[in-house]
């Protein structure tokens, strides 16, 4: 298995969860003002960071060694004020990302660990 850097599994990771939310709001409404509020309060890393202590108890080892190396990326400037939120963010759209490239049956059943907990 070729492994990528971290950094790429979050940005792949970043789309896929934008995604995954995103259909999931199109089912819900067809309001254009409510799809963006619905999607952005669902995507934003304040609500990833949260989502990322939900799941952490079900990681196994390797996954939260993957977490822990992208919660330590550096990070990019104009994201410091929220640096503790960001870096978490980081690390569940990195898990995200690694799931959506690897093991999609993992990646469907954190979708089913989060469902309940969406802003819907």
């Amino acid at each position: 298995m070729e492994e990528m850097h971290l950094r790429n599994y979050a940005y792949i990771g970043d789309a896929v969860w934008e995604l995954f939310i995103r259909e999931k709001t199109v089912k819900i409404t067809n309001n254009s003002t409510k799809l963006h509020k619905i999607t952005t309060a669902n995507v934003k890393a304040s609500f990833q960071a949260e989502l990322l202590h939900h799941i952490e108890n079900i990681l196994t080892d390797a996954e939260k060694d993957i977490a822990r190396r992208a919660r330590n990326l550096p990070i990019p400037i104009g994201r410091r004020q929220i640096q503790g939120e960001y870096r978490l963010a980081t690390s569940f759209e990195c898990l995200i990302g690694f799931w959506f490239m690897h093991d999609k049956k993992r990646l469907d059943y954190v979708y089913t660990l989060t469902e309940d907990y969406l802003n819907f």
